[in-house]
């Protein structure tokens, strides 16, 4: 990895990351859409990442792409278990190509949490009866919460086929043209479902001790090092702590991310919480930029690049993670559905000149005219 500093702020400096250079620190978050049809990508996609390409981000990753389709969080989630799914994904890669901006797509198995409505509907199971519905799966048969069924325990054989799974959608997504992928391994999904001990109760070799429970991340992440280029990055997002008693604790996720890192995983992408109920968002109990001190303590015990999510809703905030020595990347979410031109805002306070990487210049152009620019 190849750090370059030039300028006021580092946030507006390069990141090479294997063969990706991000032009600035500011990523797009992932945030589900709830729009595909049958894990394809729509209209809706189309319009929503083209719009997010033209703000100036220096990356963006997509949102949580099923690997399997009873990993889909809702009926309605995208996907890349198909090849008929591969036409939708190239179309949203170009999209954000267009514009200068490296695109990553989330690969992701909802696990216990899935076969949900979407959130706008009470994001509860689906009633049984309902034809979209499906069984889920998990580490262990240990519902997600009071009221939910209790999911089927996957075998080794089921395992075996989840890690072919996670290769064939990477794989997919390169086809498509995606520059890098993230594995989720956060929120309560899958994976975190099998690194946490409140819902993993394996005895086997996937179960009990801190490194049994972080060995299916870990095969998934060396499966995808192995079957992608050499020069195609990999993220794996993960939740730092759980906020439940018993739960995983920042110590517990250093040694995961040291793990990842040793098989060429490259960054980590610290999130929190999502293991049960009431513990999502960085506003738990915490101040609302916590997780960013959590990415700091990855990045500094691990030794791996980190990206840090949450909070991310004023300039000072971005600039101040990255200046710090927190992280590598800034992950912005709800900010840029409410405020596009966020990453101009912050090239302003940083001092930074706004290149056409910014604000494209038919944009930039208006701005400067409105400033009494001739």
């Amino acid at each position: 990895m190849t750090d370059k500093t030039t300028g006021p702020s580092a946030l507006f400096t390069p990141l090479i990351v294997r063969g990706v250079t991000f032009h600035n620190r500011l990523l797009l978050s992932p945030m589900c859409q709830y729009a595909a049809e049958d894990g394809r990508a729509t209209g809706w996609h189309f319009d929503h990442y083209a719009h997010m390409a033209m703000s100036g981000l220096g990356g963006a990753l997509i949102e949580a792409t099923a690997v399997q389709p009873e990993g889909r969080i809702t009926p309605d989630c995208l996907g890349a278990w198909s090849d008929d799914q591969i036409p939708g994904l190239a179309m949203i890669a170009e999209a954000f190509h267009r514009h200068g901006v490296p695109a990553g797509v989330q690969l992701a198995h909802a696990g216990r949490k899935a076969s949900t409505e979407p959130p706008w509907n009470g994001a509860k199971f689906l009633p049984a009866g309902d034809p979209r519905r499906w069984t889920c799966v998990a580490p262990s048969a240990v519902p997600y919460a009071d009221g939910w069924p209790a999911p089927a325990e996957l075998s080794l054989d089921d395992i075996a086929a989840l890690r072919a799974a996670f290769v064939a959608a990477a794989q997919r997504a390169m086809a498509a043209g995606f520059d890098f992928v993230e594995i989720h391994g956060a929120h309560g999904y899958l994976l975190h479902s099998f690194v946490s001990p409140l819902s993993n109760r394996r005895t086997d070799g996937y179960g009990g001790s801190a490194e049994a429970r972080h060995r299916l991340p870990v095969e998934i992440a060396q499966d995808l090092r192995a079957a992608l280029p050499e020069d195609m990055p990999i993220f794996y997002r993960a939740s730092c702590v759980d906020r439940v008693e018993g739960g995983l604790d920042l110590e517990d996720t250093v040694a995961l991310a040291a793990a990842l890192k040793g098989v060429g995983v490259d960054v980590v992408d610290c999130s929190a919480g999502g293991i049960a109920p009431g513990t999502n968002g960085s506003q738990v109990g915490e101040e609302i930029t916590a997780q960013h001190d959590m990415a700091a303590r990855v990045r500094a015990e691990a030794g791996v690049a980190t990206m840090a999510v949450g909070g991310t809703h004023s300039p000072a905030v971005a600039m101040g993670s990255i200046d710090d020595g927190k992280a590598d990347l800034v992950a912005v979410a709800s900010e840029m559905l409410n405020n596009f031109d966020f990453p101009r805002q912050c090239a302003e306070a940083a001092g930074v000149e706004t290149p056409d990487f910014i604000q494209p210049h038919r944009y930039a152009f208006y701005n400067q005219f409105a400033r009494g620019a001739s």
